[in-house]
């Protein structure tokens, strides 16, 4: 039997493996967007996202841990871009900044490439309590805080997650559930009407 038909060896990777450690950790990921998305979080498994990855479940293992740890590392992944949306708060006037927020983070959701794997991130946290919890606690430490961490004013934590609420239920009816006249209203139009009430939360006495 050649090496090309072995099968797979169980257990620790091999030092080819590791030596190809971030090629690998980049397939499992966009293996595990994919999983997540098609499937959700509870009917997805590390043993799915394995195969799907080409790898050894074990891999999987060595590099995230559990299916909870995966979820987080592909959710952080997938999330990059909004993770900016402090330096939209920061990057010019205050009495605007509700439109630079609103414009920057419905912009993301616009965009295809961006859109897909926030969709399967949503998803999968609206189904599930742990994928919910996973969100709750990447979105609270590296996007809220980090806006509200920006804001010289009185309840910044408060401000930022009520901005924060009013941006994701606008995303949720109009990406996710498709609620018409949101879901096909053009964007502009949204932007001029939310933006206002965004600034509000983040900047009103």
């Amino acid at each position: 039997m050649t090496d090309a038909t072995a099968p797979r060896r169980r257990g620790r990777p091999s030092r080819t493996e590791t030596e190809a450690a971030p090629a690998t950790r980049d397939r499992i990921l966009d293996a595990a967007r994919e999983e997540f998305s098609e499937r959700g979080y509870e009917k997805t498994s590390v043993r799915g996202i394995a195969k799907a990855a080409g790898v050894d479940s074990a891999l999987v293992h060595h590099y995230f841990g559990t299916k909870e740890q995966v979820f987080e590392a592909a959710i952080e992944v997938a999330f990059a871009p909004a993770l900016a949306a402090p330096t939209a708060v920061e990057d010019g006037p205050l009495d605007t900044v509700g439109e630079r927020l609103t414009r920057f983070l419905l912009g993301i959701w616009e965009n295809p490439t961006t859109r897909t794997p926030l969709l399967a991130i949503v998803r999968s946290a609206v189904n599930n309590e742990t994928a919910a919890a996973v969100f709750r606690r990447l979105v609270a430490a590296q996007l809220l805080r980090r806006i509200a961490g920006r804001l010289d004013l009185p309840d910044p934590e408060l401000r930022a997650e009520l901005a924060a609420a009013q941006l994701v239920g606008v995303a949720m009816l109009r990406y996710v559930i498709k609620v018409e006249p949101l879901a096909s209203a053009d964007v502009e139009r949204i932007v001029e009407r939310v933006a206002p009430v965004v600034q509000g939360h983040l900047t009103a006495p």
